[in-house]
């Protein structure tokens, strides 16, 4: 760990007590979860000039959808050298969720993670990116 510093910041009270609340089960003090905040914007910002980045693309979807399977079949074949693995649950009897962890460039890894989001029949979908661990 470096050489700490530190900050004031000024605040509403209403919304620090709002991030208070939402950082409570969380983290044991502001520092953390600022620090986290700050991290996560990082890695946000850069991620798209990043080489090779790594993440997982969370799928809600109904299975009942015609095609639907086929179509996010296709497309993971397509882009088989990012996909790495996945994760299949049977939430209920329409609906299931899949997490696939992905590794590649970064804007193939968004473009093949649009793709699947937007099929008909995925009702939430979500591309979560993540440094490989060299930036922190």
């Amino acid at each position: 760990m470096g050489k700490l510093s530190r900050f004031g910041v000024s605040i509403e009270e209403e919304l620090l007590g709002k991030f208070d609340n939402l950082i409570k089960s969380k983290y044991s003090n502001r520092s953390e979860a600022i620090r986290d905040l700050i991290r996560d914007k990082l890695i946000e910002d850069k991620w798209t000039s990043m080489d090779n980045v790594v993440g997982s693309i969370t799928l809600l979807y109904d299975h009942h959808q015609r095609g639907l399977t086929e179509k996010m079949l296709e497309l993971q074949h397509n882009y088989h050298h990012i996909f790495k693995s996945n994760l299949h649950l049977h939430l209920s009897h329409d609906f299931c969720l899949e997490v696939i962890i992905v590794e590649g460039k970064a804007e193939e890894v968004k473009t093949a993670a649009g793709r699947l989001i937007g099929l008909r029949g995925v009702k939430h979908g979500k591309l979560v990116i993540t440094s490989s661990g060299e930036d922190f």
